[in-house]
């Protein structure tokens, strides 16, 4: 069966007047969208692009964004929101990367509110790097917030608007490739390969609704070398993020990206008990499943298949160099020394809540599993050190 149409799911918090209203001018956005359409129909992943992304009104570019689990008006929290230690126990990793390729540049996609910068910079000069952090960010609201908080490092920081033409440093993207727009598709009762998209609803909220035709022969090829057919499965495949993943080896000519997401190797992203796949949205704390409501005012995620994010770096021309969960990662990379010289030092008033965020990132149970840690790069020989033990590239 297809997904049923979407309905506001129950228990989620109210939505403000601010945030309907925004919702309903991306939602007419969306309408005008498949109104141009010639078939009336979007895919998903031109849907989803669009309600996150659409210059001036999307999630990530309007400036809904909500971060911070303190915020009543959150939607989800990051690692380096949770504790500094997080950048801290990163910086020596990008240190390494740094060292061993003679360079001191840092390049972030997707910097947020700028928590990680702000702990990445003063850890990377504490190490006695003279650093040059530069920013690439969709959103020009988040872009002002991230230069007010990394006020203190402004000669240290610069934002780009485009993708560099060759790169030499260590590349930063965590929770990027989530966020970038999915394929989805199912398998029907038959055992033909459908592709879902979105068109209009004849009458009702909200004003969209699922809609399916065959699989093109672009998209069979992809996925029928990925999983077998099952019939009622239904998941997700991110061309998107492969593609800027394979690209990172034109412009990454000495150096590594580590790339920190959760998400799974391809044998686990598409287990037969995954019948519904991974997309997931959040509304102010709260998760769900539908992602045709609340258009603009609420994040659309899937987790990220890393077996097809290495095998496109490969075809890139850049190696992989490490691949192991965010516990794994952290222990390896110093966390504990930096956990017990927080533990001593002069400002140990917060340290409750340190200890906490810290037993959320490395916990099986929080985030120490289910996010993992690829590094891929030019010029790097291995071992990195936050894959010095556990490493997992054999697994992909």
């Amino acid at each position: 069966m297809m997904p049923a149409s979407p309905l506001l799911p129950a228990g989620l918090p109210p939505v403000d007047p601010q945030s309907a209203a925004h919702s309903q001018l991306v939602e007419n956005h969306l309408l005008e969208c498949l109104t141009a359409s010639p078939q009336g129909r979007l895919s998903f992943e031109e849907w989803m692009a669009q309600a996150l992304y659409a210059p001036g009104l999307g999630y990530y570019a309007a400036g809904n964004t909500k971060f911070g689990a303190d915020l009543p008006t959150g939607d989800f929290t990051t690692a380096p929101e949770m504790t500094p230690l997080f950048g801290q126990v990163l910086a020596r990793q990008v240190a390494q990367i740094l060292k061993m390729t003679g360079t001191n540049t840092v390049l972030e996609f997707g910097a947020g509110t700028g928590a990680l910068a702000a702990s990445l910079i003063p850890a990377l000069q504490e190490l006695g790097i003279d650093i040059r952090y530069q920013i690439l960010e969709v959103s020009a609201d988040l872009s002002a917030r991230q230069a007010e908080r990394l006020a203190p490092w402004a000669q240290s920081v610069e934002w780009l608007d485009t993708l560099p033409d060759a790169f030499e440093g260590c590349v930063v993207a965590n929770e990027v490739l989530d966020a970038m727009p999915v394929t989805l598709f199912r398998w029907n009762e038959a055992g033909h390969l459908m592709e879902l998209g979105v068109q209009a609803r004849p009458e009702g909220s909200p004003p969209f609704e699922w809609e399916e035709q065959p699989a093109n022969a672009d998209l069979r090829s992809v996925i029928e070398n990925r999983m077998p057919a099952l019939p009622g499965y239904r998941s997700e495949v991110n061309l998107q993020a492969e593609a800027w993943v394979r690209q990172l080896g034109g412009w990454l000519k000495n150096g590594a990206a580590l790339l920190i997401d959760y998400g799974f190797p391809q044998r686990e992203y598409y287990h037969p008990q995954r019948l519904t796949g991974t997309l997931m949205c959040h509304f102010r704390h709260h998760s769900h499943d539908q992602p045709l409501v609340l258009a603009g005012i609420q994040d659309i995620t899937a987790h990220v298949d890393f077996t097809a994010m290495a095998d496109a770096a490969l075809e890139g021309g850049l190696d992989v160099l490490g691949y192991t969960n965010q516990a794994r990662f952290l222990l390896n990379a110093g966390l504990p020394s930096l956990l017990q010289a927080a533990m001593t030092g002069p400002q140990t008033s917060n340290m409750p809540a340190q200890l906490s965020a810290v037993q959320k990132l490395v916990s099986e149970a929080e985030m120490g599993e289910l996010f993992k840690v690829l590094a891929v790069g030019r010029g790097v020989e291995p071992p990195l050190l936050g894959f010095i033990q556990g490493d997992r590239r054999g697994a992909l």
